[in-house]
């Protein structure tokens, strides 16, 4: 896994061994194994995180008493090369409810090969979350944010 971290940017890297279509799918379909259930902004413990495969569509959590936190929109949805998705969660951990005070998260799928794929992982425009930014993305930089995330993805991919 490749980490480059600029001001306001986040990239991760990553080749994991499966077609293209599968790596998107897995992704998409799993994401309530990928992401850690302790990563949690709900009152109660978490039952499920639900992607919503579509432009227009959420990324949330529902808890155990069927409560939700959206906490991400699906700004693009494109099969099998492209997720593009907000990131609605201030620098204090807390819902953002203002579009532009919320970061972007791209994830490109390229092909490398018939039966490999390189994952690209973009979290941009930090900054827009405004005073406190910086924690963010350390946060989201840091061994419990999107490496965590990318290893959990590639052990579901192997």
């Amino acid at each position: 896994m490749s980490t480059e971290t600029e001001p306001t940017t986040v990239r991760q890297s990553i080749l994991v061994d499966a077609p293209v279509e599968r790596a998107f799918r897995i992704f998409v379909e799993e994401f309530d194994r990928i992401k850690p259930h302790e990563h949690n902004l709900l009152e109660v413990d978490i039952a499920e995180t639900i992607f919503e495969p579509r432009a227009g569509g959420h990324i949330f959590d529902r808890g155990i008493d069927g409560s939700e936190c959206r906490w991400a929109r699906v700004l693009a949805y494109e099969p099998p090369n492209r997720l593009l998705f907000s990131w609605d969660i201030s620098p204090r951990w807390q819902i953002e409810t203002d579009p532009d005070h919320a970061s972007e998260v791209e994830v490109q799928f390229i092909a490398d090969g018939p039966d490999r794929t390189r994952v690209n992982l973009e979290h941009r425009n930090l900054d827009r979350h405004g005073p406190g930014w910086e924690s963010a993305r350390d946060g989201v930089s840091g061994d419990g944010g999107w490496p965590l995330y990318l290893g959990r993805y590639r052990e579901l991919v192997t």
